[in-house]
């Protein structure tokens, strides 16, 4: 197994881990309230699921692999913007930021493979 499906592994376990988690834990929309964005705490957590979803069928349809990494990374873009508009610290913000970076890096590799 190589890097790049390591990664995927990782992402697309963390995010049906916290998108499931959106609809069993009230810490975790409590956060949207928090944020400001109570009315799209439903839809993060289904675009976490699908994207996690489209990772894992990534690892054998290359064009899943960019769009679900891609759409992925700017959600957690999305993520950072609104734990800084709340002021939220860097360690809170940490998270987001590497689940970014990560995706970000799946991203740009699964171009190359298309490219190939």
């Amino acid at each position: 197994m190589n890097l790049l499906n390591v990664l995927v592994l990782v992402s697309s376990l963390s995010f049906l881990a916290y998108g499931i988690a959106y609809f069993t834990s009230s810490k975790m929309k409590s956060e949207f309230i928090r944020f400001g964005l109570r009315k799209f705490g439903a839809l993060t957590a289904i675009l976490e699921i699908l994207g996690a979803l489209g990772l894992l069928l990534g690892l054998k349809f290359d064009y899943f692999l960019v769009l679900s990494s891609g759409g992925l990374g700017l959600l957690m873009l999305l993520g950072i913007a609104a734990r800084i508009r709340v002021k939220d610290g860097f360690l809170a913000i940490l998270p987001a930021l590497f689940f970014m970076v990560l995706n970000a890096y799946v991203f740009f590799e699964s171009l190359k493979i298309l490219k190939d």
